[in-house]
């Protein structure tokens, strides 16, 4: 399966690596790719297909997405600048739509969210993905205030 290559989302202060899902023949090229990124957490937001060991190696932990806004104001408040990777299958549906959570709970429009995301990652979001993100309602859980006005303390 042709699959689209990793891309990275900043916005506010936070940056995301969306990216598909790694097989063990090919994560040697994804744990480079993931550090050359600088990441230091990888969600996985889809049945495992590859073993974690070789990444958590690299000082990269993987985690199964479980609370992902509270993972995120964790992680951007203690590591300032820290890359988030993100994967489902594909790298085009379930990753995205966590990215674009974020971003909603940052306070961005909807319609800004998914635009901002699909410039860099074609074909993101079905039409099942789209109608949820447009009836979520964020309650600004990534939305601080600090001395930059940056959406996440940092």
């Amino acid at each position: 399966m042709n699959r689209p290559a990793p891309v990275e989302i900043s916005y506010d202060g936070m940056r995301f690596l969306i990216t598909h899902n790694p097989t063990n023949a090919t994560l040697c090229r994804f744990i480079e790719e993931l550090k050359k990124y600088g990441v230091t957490t990888l969600v996985r937001v889809c049945d495992a297909t590859y073993d974690k060991a070789p990444i958590e190696k690299e000082g990269i932990q993987v985690l199964i997405v479980d609370d992902w806004l509270n993972l995120l104001k964790t992680k951007f408040r203690e590591e300032s600048g820290c890359c988030v990777a993100v994967h489902c299958v594909a790298g085009l549906g379930r990753a995205p739509v966590l990215v674009a959570l974020a971003l909603l709970e940052c306070g961005m429009k909807y319609e800004d969210a998914v635009q901002f995301i699909r410039q860099k990652r074609r074909g993101a979001f079905n039409s099942k993905q789209l109608l949820y993100l447009e009836k979520y309602r964020p309650k600004m859980r990534l939305r601080f205030k600090d001395a930059n006005s940056h959406c996440c303390v940092q």
